[in-house]
């Protein structure tokens, strides 16, 4: 991909900044997380009362992934998040890359706002982007070809859609793979679907969004196998459990609860638990907080909350 142009924004601007990658960390592709919210964010519009406005350091970014090969300098994203300016910026930070360096593909997820709409600054508005491959499953690519203000992105070709499917890899080279792979969650507009991504030595498994592990159980395919095959596991954390929006029975929300995940997984030998990170947590998440009885609930039982800017070698 190639950019028209593009505004230099000096760095303190943003709210967060990720360490120099070091020379050890940057000899392998890697993943970094670039965001662990839910597609509101955090805080999410209209929650006023939320502390996240009076302390940035509890704001936090919707959820995304940035995959980095340094030994070619290739850059990709998992999904175009309405965050996408500062992930973008998080992203060339982490690879240690020059003004305007392009960007060589993003993977999405489904139709949900948090995970496509950020494709917007893509336009001509924005970065004026050239040819970036957007990949996507066929319902999700007929969705931005035919409905504007998307379908303005591939007239201009500031994007190129490449359609997915299911279980078939995608191979980005320096010895990365991608494989998404349908998961149960509302369908209004496109299919869902988690991805495994897979490096020279490791491999990761990342799904966001789900409508429950019992539903995927039912299509044939059980989580705990999917961890088992994988090192390390992003896995959707939306909610931590029923009660924790004031004044609304939660028990028919299309996301495994972390409490119930826990419960599911505490069979799980000791490794197979280490591997598990929640993400996509809702701004009334208890668990979002570092110092919280949810987060120390969720450690102490062998798991982890994802944090942004953490990086796994692949």
């Amino acid at each position: 991909m190639t950019l028209k142009s593009c505004a230099m924004i000096p760095a303190a601007l943003f709210l967060l900044a990720l360490p120099p990658a070091t020379s050890a960390q940057t000899a392998s592709p890697y993943l970094v997380v670039l965001g662990i919210a839910q597609d509101g964010g955090v805080p999410q519009a209209g929650s006023n009362e939320h502390p996240a406005w009076d302390n940035p350091d509890l704001k936090r970014l919707v959820v995304s992934l940035g995959l980095v090969a340094p030994a070619t300098g290739e850059r990709w994203l998992f999904e175009a998040t309405p965050d996408f300016r500062e992930q973008l910026f998080l992203l060339d930070q982490s690879a240690l890359v020059g003004p305007a360096p392009g960007l060589d593909g993003i993977f999405l997820t489904h139709a949900h706002i948090g995970h496509y709409t950020g494709l917007m600054f893509l336009g001509h508005e924005s970065l004026g982007a050239m040819g970036v491959p957007v990949y996507a499953m066929p319902r999700m690519a007929e969705f931005i070809a035919t409905n504007g203000p998307w379908s303005q992105l591939v007239k201009y070709e500031n994007i190129v859609l490449k359609q997915l499917e299911d279980g078939v890899p995608v191979q980005l080279g320096s010895g990365l793979t991608v494989t998404p792979f349908l998961v149960p969650h509302r369908q209004e507009f496109a299919e869902v679907v988690g991805f495994r991504i897979e490096g020279p030595s490791r491999s990761v498994l990342f799904i966001p969004d789900i409508d429950s592990w019992e539903t995927w159980d039912e299509a044939g395919t059980r989580i705990e196998s999917a961890i088992e095959a994988v090192d390390v596991a992003y896995l959707d954390g939306s909610f931590f459990a029923n009660g924790e929006i004031p004044g609304r029975d939660m028990t028919g929300f299309p996301h495994p609860f972390i409490a119930r995940s826990m419960q599911r997984f505490a069979g799980l030998p000791a490794a197979e638990k280490a591997k598990i990170r929640f993400i996509h947590l809702n701004h009334t998440n208890p668990a979002l907080l570092d110092d919280g009885e949810a987060r120390k609930q969720i450690e102490s039982n062998g798991f982890r909350v994802a944090a942004e800017g953490e990086k796994v070698e692949l």
